[in-house]
């Protein structure tokens, strides 16, 4: 049973010494159901907010974010364009506790819609990029997780391993995720401070600029390809501005196979979400999982979209995640025609520029082209170039709302 906002408004008076509040209300913000949360006027101007979990899973969540966001040390903020929650106290409550931190003014938006416009898209990209450029060492100092790029591929190893142990795993996509994880040139990259669980309604927005990031309850030195899945699947028209952005704030520190990784995590939600619906003995959830997996298997033997790797198939494309996903337990995905019509990227033109290299110059086709045959003795010359094929990154949608549905039942 939700907790009355007055009840929870004299609690933050037991948890914060002094605070008087003169105005209360309820906070629906990313509380998705996981919480009751109120936002709170003090006398003195303050605006705060306090969370009281309502499952477990919440309340793991919330201390996770409670640890990560005391680690931010004010040295540590001073790099970052925009706010992090800061905490201002806690109090015991129903065998549990309420934690009080400061309230962060800003819209939630869609990732569309935070990629709808050049200069919001561009304060995006470079938010994310100043995340990954933090020096580690307080993650390190305040205990929690660093993971290797060795470490990185090891738990999508582990995660595949566990559905594949299900026997629900068709073996088109158990074949294609080893194929990805076998394939060492993708995890060749330099772990990162991240978010960890990044999403468009992490991003708090006013106008054109980021004003705070929240939800930190995954902060880690890992891949930063975790953070990214989502703007990768983004169909706002200034999309590309907000990578170019990343890129340019990150100075060239960005791998060439960033985008197949975020993509790969991407799929490897939906084997998450199976092994949730296992753990909870729900077999509604297990369907569910088995009905999008199906779905996925089916994609890929269309061989029409982006590989994951050069050594794999096809990548589940983004249209055929949404249309899977658009039934979710809660933040139902709009329909149209039965997919979720998605802009995506090219790969090799984000490599390009992730390398630092120019496009090419146009052709020109009446020009002449020297040849000295002489080079080719007895063997006639070359006739022209094999063609090459091209393909757009048409994936990994599923991450953020697969996490989502899981948190939704766990709540």
């Amino acid at each position: 049973m939700a907790r009355p906002p007055l009840t929870l408004a004299a609690l933050a008076t037991a948890a914060v010494p002094g605070l008087e509040v003169r105005a209360a209300r309820t906070h629906t913000r990313r509380s998705n159901g996981g919480y009751d949360a109120v936002e709170l006027h003090s006398v003195d101007g303050r605006r705060l907010v306090i969370r009281a979990p309502r499952s477990q899973s919440a309340e793991t969540e919330q201390s996770a974010d409670l640890v990560a966001i005391r680690a931010m040390t004010p040295g540590i903020r001073s790099r970052l364009p925009f706010r992090v929650p800061g905490f201002v106290g806690q109090a015991p409550i129903d065998g549990t506790r309420a934690i009080v931190t400061e309230f962060l003014p800003g819209a939630v938006q869609t990732a569309d819609e935070l990629t709808e416009h050049p200069a919001r898209a561009t304060a995006v990209g470079s938010a994310i990029a100043a995340v990954h450029t933090l020096p580690s060492g307080f993650v390190g100092d305040a205990g929690l997780p660093r993971e290797s790029a060795d470490d990185a591929r090891d738990g999508a190893v582990e995660v595949i391993g566990r559905a594949a142990d299900t026997g629900h795993l068709p073996a088109a996509i158990l074949r294609r995720w080893e194929q990805a994880t076998d394939d060492e040139s993708l995890w060749r990259f330099r772990p990162t401070v991240v978010n960890g669980a990044l999403t468009a309604d992490s991003i708090l927005v006013e106008g054109d600029v980021v004003s705070a990031i929240v939800g930190w309850s995954a902060l880690a030195v890992g891949d930063p390809a975790r953070d990214l899945h989502w703007l990768l699947t983004s169909r706002g028209a200034s999309a590309e501005v907000a990578l170019d952005a990343y890129l340019e704030g990150r100075g060239g520190a960005s791998d060439e196979h960033l985008p197949q990784r975020a993509l790969l995590y991407g799929e490897l939600e939906l084997a998450r979400w199976l092994l949730h619906g296992i753990e909870q003995h729900d077999r509604a959830i297990v369907d569910d999982a088995v009905s999008l997996l199906d779905g996925l298997a089916a994609s890929v033997h269309d061989r029409s979209s982006e590989p994951l790797s050069p050594e794999t198939g096809p990548i589940l494309t983004v249209g055929d995640v949404e249309r899977m996903l658009d039934d979710t337990p809660r933040n139902r995905l709009p329909r149209e025609g039965g997919m979720l019509l998605t802009d995506s990227y090219d790969f090799s033109e984000l490599e390009r520029r992730e390398a630092g290299e120019r496009p090419p110059l146009p052709m020109d086709a009446t020009a002449p082209i020297p040849l000295d045959l002489s080079d080719w003795g007895d063997a006639a010359p070359p006739t022209g170039d094999d063609p090459q094929p091209t393909t757009g990154t048409e994936g990994a949608g599923a991450a953020t709302d697969a996490h989502e549905r899981r948190n939704a039942a766990s709540s």
